[in-house]
Protein backbone atom coordinates (compact mmCIF):
# COMPACT_ATOMS: atom_id res chain seq x y z
CA UNK A 1 0.00 0.00 0.00
CA UNK A 2 1.35 3.46 -0.96
CA UNK A 3 -0.40 6.65 1.07
CA UNK A 4 -0.05 9.52 -1.13
CA UNK A 5 -0.99 13.26 -0.07
CA UNK A 6 -2.59 16.24 -2.69
CA UNK A 7 -2.26 19.42 -0.40
CA UNK A 8 -5.19 21.59 -1.11
CA UNK A 9 -5.47 25.66 -1.55
CA UNK A 10 -5.34 27.25 2.17
CA UNK A 11 -8.13 29.27 2.14
CA UNK A 12 -6.76 31.36 5.35
CA UNK A 13 -3.32 31.82 6.91
CA UNK A 14 -2.51 29.09 9.29
CA UNK A 15 -4.80 26.70 7.81
CA UNK A 16 -3.96 23.68 5.93
CA UNK A 17 -5.71 20.05 4.48
CA UNK A 18 -4.89 17.68 2.38
CA UNK A 19 -6.73 14.65 0.20
CA UNK A 20 -4.84 11.55 1.25
CA UNK A 21 -5.34 8.48 -1.00
CA UNK A 22 -3.87 5.04 -0.57
CA UNK A 23 -2.70 3.01 -3.36
CA UNK A 24 -2.81 -0.36 -3.83
CA UNK A 25 -2.11 -3.14 -6.71
CA UNK A 26 0.44 -2.73 -9.50
CA UNK A 27 0.13 0.56 -11.57
CA UNK A 28 0.92 -1.05 -15.13
CA UNK A 29 -1.99 -3.61 -14.90
CA UNK A 30 -4.09 -2.54 -17.16
CA UNK A 31 -7.13 -1.44 -15.57
CA UNK A 32 -7.25 1.14 -12.65
CA UNK A 33 -10.35 1.58 -9.87
CA UNK A 34 -11.20 4.43 -8.23
CA UNK A 35 -13.13 4.30 -4.70
CA UNK A 36 -14.01 6.98 -3.09
CA UNK A 37 -15.85 7.73 0.33
CA UNK A 38 -17.94 10.85 1.58
CA UNK A 39 -17.72 13.04 -1.04
CA UNK A 40 -20.60 14.70 1.08
CA UNK A 41 -18.70 14.33 4.40
CA UNK A 42 -21.70 14.06 6.84
CA UNK A 43 -22.52 11.01 4.97
CA UNK A 44 -20.74 8.55 7.21
CA UNK A 45 -22.02 4.77 6.58
CA UNK A 46 -19.57 5.16 3.03
CA UNK A 47 -16.83 6.11 5.30
CA UNK A 48 -16.75 3.05 7.55
CA UNK A 49 -17.22 1.11 4.27
CA UNK A 50 -14.19 1.88 2.87
CA UNK A 51 -12.16 1.64 6.20
CA UNK A 52 -12.91 -2.12 6.00
CA UNK A 53 -12.30 -2.33 2.85
CA UNK A 54 -9.12 -0.73 3.13
CA UNK A 55 -8.37 -3.29 5.96
CA UNK A 56 -9.21 -6.12 2.97
CA UNK A 57 -7.13 -5.02 0.15
CA UNK A 58 -3.49 -4.27 2.81
CA UNK A 59 -4.57 -8.65 3.21
CA UNK A 60 -5.05 -9.37 -0.43
CA UNK A 61 -2.09 -7.20 -1.45
CA UNK A 62 -0.01 -9.32 1.00
CA UNK A 63 -1.47 -12.39 -0.66
CA UNK A 64 -0.19 -11.19 -4.31
CA UNK A 65 -4.40 -11.36 -5.28
CA UNK A 66 -4.64 -8.06 -6.62
CA UNK A 67 -4.54 -7.81 -10.51
CA UNK A 68 -5.12 -4.33 -10.95
CA UNK A 69 -4.14 -0.81 -9.41
CA UNK A 70 -6.77 -0.19 -6.63
CA UNK A 71 -6.75 4.39 -5.58
CA UNK A 72 -8.83 4.16 -2.26
CA UNK A 73 -9.89 7.78 -0.74
CA UNK A 74 -12.29 7.23 2.80
CA UNK A 75 -12.30 11.11 2.98
CA UNK A 76 -13.21 12.43 -0.20
CA UNK A 77 -14.06 15.98 1.12
CA UNK A 78 -11.80 17.06 4.25
CA UNK A 79 -13.02 20.63 4.03
CA UNK A 80 -16.73 19.51 4.54
CA UNK A 81 -15.43 17.63 7.55
CA UNK A 82 -14.36 20.93 9.11
CA UNK A 83 -17.78 22.61 9.21
CA UNK A 84 -19.09 21.27 12.16
CA UNK A 85 -21.37 24.68 13.07
CA UNK A 86 -24.02 24.89 16.59
CA UNK A 87 -23.68 21.25 16.84
CA UNK A 88 -24.96 20.44 13.33
CA UNK A 89 -22.47 18.78 10.93
CA UNK A 90 -22.84 20.20 7.03
CA UNK A 91 -21.27 17.98 4.99
CA UNK A 92 -22.94 18.71 1.55
CA UNK A 93 -22.52 22.42 0.87
CA UNK A 94 -19.72 24.59 1.00
CA UNK A 95 -19.96 26.90 3.81
CA UNK A 96 -18.07 29.76 2.04
CA UNK A 97 -20.02 29.40 -1.14
CA UNK A 98 -23.06 27.70 -0.79
CA UNK A 99 -22.25 25.34 -3.72
CA UNK A 100 -23.24 21.85 -3.38
CA UNK A 101 -19.82 19.50 -3.13
CA UNK A 102 -21.03 16.97 -5.42
CA UNK A 103 -21.99 19.66 -8.30
CA UNK A 104 -20.81 21.40 -11.36
CA UNK A 105 -17.43 19.61 -11.66
CA UNK A 106 -15.08 20.88 -14.71
CA UNK A 107 -16.67 19.58 -17.77
CA UNK A 108 -14.62 19.34 -21.10
CA UNK A 109 -15.99 21.02 -24.10
CA UNK A 110 -13.37 21.78 -25.95
CA UNK A 111 -12.39 18.01 -25.85
CA UNK A 112 -14.73 16.92 -28.20
CA UNK A 113 -13.07 19.44 -30.54
CA UNK A 114 -9.71 18.11 -29.77
CA UNK A 115 -10.40 14.63 -30.33
CA UNK A 116 -11.95 15.00 -33.77
CA UNK A 117 -8.24 15.66 -34.76
CA UNK A 118 -6.46 13.59 -32.99
CA UNK A 119 -8.27 10.27 -32.53
CA UNK A 120 -7.93 7.25 -35.03
CA UNK A 121 -8.61 3.98 -35.96
CA UNK A 122 -7.39 2.46 -32.94
CA UNK A 123 -10.03 2.12 -30.04
CA UNK A 124 -7.22 1.23 -27.45
CA UNK A 125 -4.95 3.89 -28.86
CA UNK A 126 -7.86 6.59 -28.69
CA UNK A 127 -8.49 6.09 -24.77
CA UNK A 128 -5.37 6.79 -24.40
CA UNK A 129 -5.09 10.14 -26.47
CA UNK A 130 -8.44 10.99 -24.46
CA UNK A 131 -6.78 10.76 -20.97
CA UNK A 132 -3.73 12.58 -22.31
CA UNK A 133 -5.85 15.41 -23.57
CA UNK A 134 -7.60 15.17 -20.21
CA UNK A 135 -4.60 15.24 -17.91
CA UNK A 136 -3.35 18.36 -20.26
CA UNK A 137 -6.83 20.03 -19.01
CA UNK A 138 -6.08 19.32 -15.58
CA UNK A 139 -3.04 20.68 -15.17
CA UNK A 140 -3.44 23.58 -16.60
CA UNK A 141 -6.39 24.54 -14.01
CA UNK A 142 -6.21 27.14 -11.76
CA UNK A 143 -7.76 26.62 -8.70
CA UNK A 144 -8.94 30.16 -6.80
CA UNK A 145 -10.20 28.41 -3.65
CA UNK A 146 -10.13 25.41 -1.53
CA UNK A 147 -13.29 24.24 -2.97
CA UNK A 148 -12.24 24.17 -6.60
CA UNK A 149 -8.80 22.48 -5.46
CA UNK A 150 -10.37 19.63 -4.13
CA UNK A 151 -12.52 19.03 -6.85
CA UNK A 152 -9.55 19.49 -9.12
CA UNK A 153 -7.32 17.34 -6.83
CA UNK A 154 -10.49 14.26 -7.11
CA UNK A 155 -9.91 14.60 -10.67
CA UNK A 156 -6.28 14.22 -10.88
CA UNK A 157 -6.62 10.98 -8.99
CA UNK A 158 -9.87 9.26 -10.79
CA UNK A 159 -9.40 11.10 -14.38
CA UNK A 160 -7.85 7.63 -15.69
CA UNK A 161 -9.45 5.16 -13.87
CA UNK A 162 -11.78 2.42 -15.66
CA UNK A 163 -14.12 2.32 -13.10
CA UNK A 164 -15.11 4.93 -10.92
CA UNK A 165 -16.86 3.96 -7.91
CA UNK A 166 -18.51 6.93 -5.50
CA UNK A 167 -19.89 5.79 -2.20
CA UNK A 168 -22.47 8.12 -0.36
CA UNK A 169 -25.48 7.88 0.95
CA UNK A 170 -29.04 9.81 1.87
CA UNK A 171 -30.75 10.64 4.70
CA UNK A 172 -33.28 7.58 5.44
CA UNK A 173 -32.89 5.31 2.87
CA UNK A 174 -32.70 1.66 1.11
CA UNK A 175 -29.87 0.67 -0.64
CA UNK A 176 -29.81 1.85 -3.91
CA UNK A 177 -27.18 3.50 -7.28
CA UNK A 178 -26.90 5.58 -9.96
CA UNK A 179 -25.01 5.01 -13.00
CA UNK A 180 -26.10 5.15 -16.77
CA UNK A 181 -27.76 3.53 -19.53
CA UNK A 182 -24.27 2.58 -21.04
CA UNK A 183 -22.73 1.15 -17.84
CA UNK A 184 -25.34 -0.78 -16.38
CA UNK A 185 -24.02 -4.54 -17.89
CA UNK A 186 -21.07 -3.47 -16.18
CA UNK A 187 -22.62 -2.36 -12.87
CA UNK A 188 -25.34 -4.45 -12.72
CA UNK A 189 -23.70 -7.58 -10.71
CA UNK A 190 -22.62 -4.64 -8.02
CA UNK A 191 -26.34 -3.96 -7.73
CA UNK A 192 -26.84 -7.84 -6.89
CA UNK A 193 -23.85 -7.83 -4.96
CA UNK A 194 -24.76 -4.94 -2.45
CA UNK A 195 -28.51 -5.89 -2.56
CA UNK A 196 -29.39 -2.38 -4.15
CA UNK A 197 -33.71 -2.35 -3.99
CA UNK A 198 -32.97 0.33 -6.81
CA UNK A 199 -30.83 0.71 -9.34
CA UNK A 200 -31.42 4.44 -11.25
CA UNK A 201 -30.26 4.98 -15.32
CA UNK A 202 -29.52 8.32 -16.57
CA UNK A 203 -26.78 9.19 -18.92
CA UNK A 204 -26.97 13.09 -18.53
CA UNK A 205 -29.10 14.14 -14.95
CA UNK A 206 -27.94 17.53 -15.32
CA UNK A 207 -25.98 18.20 -11.69
CA UNK A 208 -22.48 17.33 -13.32
CA UNK A 209 -21.66 15.30 -10.46
CA UNK A 210 -18.69 14.06 -10.03
CA UNK A 211 -19.42 10.19 -11.77
CA UNK A 212 -21.21 12.07 -14.55
CA UNK A 213 -18.27 14.15 -15.13
CA UNK A 214 -16.15 10.85 -16.46
CA UNK A 215 -18.75 9.01 -17.91
CA UNK A 216 -20.44 11.40 -19.69
CA UNK A 217 -17.60 12.40 -22.19
CA UNK A 218 -17.15 9.30 -23.56
CA UNK A 219 -20.96 9.41 -24.46
CA UNK A 220 -20.44 12.81 -26.06
CA UNK A 221 -17.43 11.54 -27.39
CA UNK A 222 -18.93 8.34 -29.36
CA UNK A 223 -21.44 10.39 -30.20
CA UNK A 224 -19.49 12.99 -31.75
CA UNK A 225 -16.79 10.94 -33.70
CA UNK A 226 -17.88 8.97 -36.94
CA UNK A 227 -17.56 5.34 -36.95
CA UNK A 228 -13.84 4.87 -38.22
CA UNK A 229 -12.47 6.80 -34.99
CA UNK A 230 -13.82 4.24 -32.66
CA UNK A 231 -14.25 5.35 -28.95
CA UNK A 232 -15.25 2.72 -26.27
CA UNK A 233 -16.10 3.88 -22.81
CA UNK A 234 -12.66 4.60 -21.37
CA UNK A 235 -14.74 4.89 -17.64
CA UNK A 236 -17.62 3.65 -16.26
CA UNK A 237 -18.65 5.28 -13.34
CA UNK A 238 -20.87 5.02 -10.48
CA UNK A 239 -22.86 6.66 -7.30
CA UNK A 240 -23.83 4.07 -4.63
CA UNK A 241 -26.12 5.16 -1.91
CA UNK A 242 -25.34 3.39 1.41
CA UNK A 243 -28.93 3.42 2.81
CA UNK A 244 -29.22 6.39 5.21
CA UNK A 245 -26.55 8.36 7.20
CA UNK A 246 -28.04 6.93 10.85
CA UNK A 247 -27.16 3.34 9.10
CA UNK A 248 -23.78 3.30 10.22
CA UNK A 249 -22.78 -0.31 12.05
CA UNK A 250 -19.69 -3.06 11.42
CA UNK A 251 -22.19 -5.79 10.56
CA UNK A 252 -23.66 -3.57 7.64
CA UNK A 253 -20.39 -2.01 6.51
CA UNK A 254 -18.71 -5.23 6.30
CA UNK A 255 -21.36 -6.71 4.25
CA UNK A 256 -20.97 -3.54 2.14
CA UNK A 257 -17.18 -3.90 2.07
CA UNK A 258 -17.40 -7.77 1.08
CA UNK A 259 -19.64 -6.70 -1.85
CA UNK A 260 -17.44 -4.19 -3.23
CA UNK A 261 -14.74 -6.98 -2.99
CA UNK A 262 -17.35 -9.47 -4.46
CA UNK A 263 -17.48 -7.40 -7.40
CA UNK A 264 -13.67 -6.64 -7.83
CA UNK A 265 -13.18 -10.26 -8.08
CA UNK A 266 -16.05 -10.62 -10.84
CA UNK A 267 -13.87 -7.42 -12.95
CA UNK A 268 -10.79 -9.89 -12.27
CA UNK A 269 -8.95 -6.97 -10.59
CA UNK A 270 -8.84 -9.27 -7.77
CA UNK A 271 -7.64 -12.99 -8.31
CA UNK A 272 -10.08 -14.92 -5.59
CA UNK A 273 -12.70 -17.48 -6.70
CA UNK A 274 -16.11 -15.69 -7.63
CA UNK A 275 -18.73 -15.78 -5.30
CA UNK A 276 -22.47 -16.71 -7.77
CA UNK A 277 -23.83 -13.73 -8.18
CA UNK A 278 -27.05 -13.06 -6.03
CA UNK A 279 -30.04 -12.40 -7.84
CA UNK A 280 -31.04 -8.59 -8.89
CA UNK A 281 -33.39 -7.43 -6.18
CA UNK A 282 -35.52 -5.17 -9.05
CA UNK A 283 -34.90 -4.17 -12.46
CA UNK A 284 -32.93 -0.89 -13.28
CA UNK A 285 -35.61 1.99 -13.79
CA UNK A 286 -34.63 5.47 -15.41
CA UNK A 287 -34.22 8.38 -13.15
CA UNK A 288 -36.72 10.36 -14.87
CA UNK A 289 -38.92 8.14 -13.81
CA UNK A 290 -38.30 8.52 -10.47
CA UNK A 291 -41.25 10.56 -8.72
CA UNK A 292 -40.17 13.31 -6.22
CA UNK A 293 -43.01 14.16 -3.68
CA UNK A 294 -42.56 17.75 -1.76
CA UNK A 295 -44.78 18.96 0.81
CA UNK A 296 -47.77 21.23 -0.48
CA UNK A 297 -48.14 22.80 3.21
CA UNK A 298 -45.97 22.69 6.26
CA UNK A 299 -46.77 20.73 9.20
CA UNK A 300 -45.63 17.72 11.36
CA UNK A 301 -44.43 14.92 8.97
CA UNK A 302 -45.76 11.46 9.66
CA UNK A 303 -44.00 9.08 7.17
CA UNK A 304 -46.95 6.14 6.08
CA UNK A 305 -44.82 3.92 4.41
CA UNK A 306 -41.50 1.94 5.25
CA UNK A 307 -38.47 2.71 3.28
CA UNK A 308 -38.12 -0.24 0.43
CA UNK A 309 -41.43 -0.93 0.59
CA UNK A 310 -42.94 -1.49 -3.05
CA UNK A 311 -45.29 1.01 -3.46
CA UNK A 312 -48.66 0.95 -5.70
CA UNK A 313 -50.35 3.62 -7.31
CA UNK A 314 -52.71 5.71 -4.80
CA UNK A 315 -51.03 4.54 -1.80
CA UNK A 316 -50.49 7.12 0.83
CA UNK A 317 -46.79 8.12 1.94
CA UNK A 318 -46.95 11.01 4.38
CA UNK A 319 -49.19 12.71 6.33
CA UNK A 320 -48.62 16.20 6.88
CA UNK A 321 -50.58 17.69 10.28
CA UNK A 322 -51.00 21.25 11.02
CA UNK A 323 -50.58 21.50 15.30
CA UNK A 324 -52.88 24.50 15.15
CA UNK A 325 -56.13 23.39 12.87
CA UNK A 326 -55.79 20.18 13.29
CA UNK A 327 -56.16 19.44 9.39
CA UNK A 328 -54.14 16.79 7.87
CA UNK A 329 -53.02 16.78 4.03
CA UNK A 330 -52.20 13.36 2.64
CA UNK A 331 -49.76 12.53 -0.03
CA UNK A 332 -50.23 9.54 -2.24
CA UNK A 333 -47.88 7.95 -5.10
CA UNK A 334 -48.83 8.25 -8.35
CA UNK A 335 -46.23 5.86 -9.51
CA UNK A 336 -46.22 2.06 -8.91
CA UNK A 337 -42.44 1.61 -7.34
CA UNK A 338 -39.78 1.24 -4.50
CA UNK A 339 -39.96 3.66 -1.78
CA UNK A 340 -36.13 4.10 -1.98
CA UNK A 341 -35.58 7.33 0.08
CA UNK A 342 -36.94 10.12 1.88
CA UNK A 343 -35.61 13.29 4.33
CA UNK A 344 -34.97 12.66 7.67
CA UNK A 345 -37.43 15.56 8.87
CA UNK A 346 -40.52 15.40 10.77
CA UNK A 347 -41.41 19.16 10.51
CA UNK A 348 -41.66 20.39 6.81
CA UNK A 349 -41.99 23.71 5.30
CA UNK A 350 -44.12 24.06 2.21
CA UNK A 351 -42.16 22.89 -0.65
CA UNK A 352 -39.89 20.58 1.16
CA UNK A 353 -38.79 17.88 -0.48
CA UNK A 354 -39.86 14.49 1.32
CA UNK A 355 -38.68 11.23 -1.10
CA UNK A 356 -38.66 9.56 -3.71
CA UNK A 357 -40.51 5.96 -5.68
CA UNK A 358 -38.97 4.25 -8.41
CA UNK A 359 -40.87 4.75 -11.73
CA UNK A 360 -40.89 2.91 -14.98
CA UNK A 361 -41.93 5.73 -17.37
CA UNK A 362 -39.82 8.52 -17.54
CA UNK A 363 -41.34 12.06 -17.27
CA UNK A 364 -38.95 14.12 -15.24
CA UNK A 365 -36.71 16.56 -17.46
CA UNK A 366 -33.84 18.81 -17.17
CA UNK A 367 -32.04 18.34 -13.90
CA UNK A 368 -32.77 14.90 -12.29
CA UNK A 369 -30.96 15.12 -9.13
CA UNK A 370 -31.32 17.00 -6.28
CA UNK A 371 -29.97 19.99 -4.80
Amino acid sequence: MNRQSIPLLSPAIGTHRELVSFHFGPADSGQKIYIQSSLHADETPAMLTTVLLKRRLIELEKQGALNAEIVLVPVANPVGLGQYVLGQFLGRFDLGSGKNFNRHFLQFPKLVAQAKEALGSNAAENVRIVRRLIGEELAAQKPLTEFESLQLAMLKLSFDADVIIDLHCSLEAAMHLYTSEAAWPEFEPLSRYLGAQASLLATNSGGEAFDETHSLLWWQLQQALPADKPVPNGAIAVTVECRGQRDVSYEVAQQDADALVDYLVWRKAIQLDARPLPPLLTPATPLAGSEQFYAPVSGILIHRAKIGDTIRVGQALFDIVDPLTDETTTIASKTEGVFYMRRAIRFVTAGAPLGRVTGTQPFRTGVLLGA
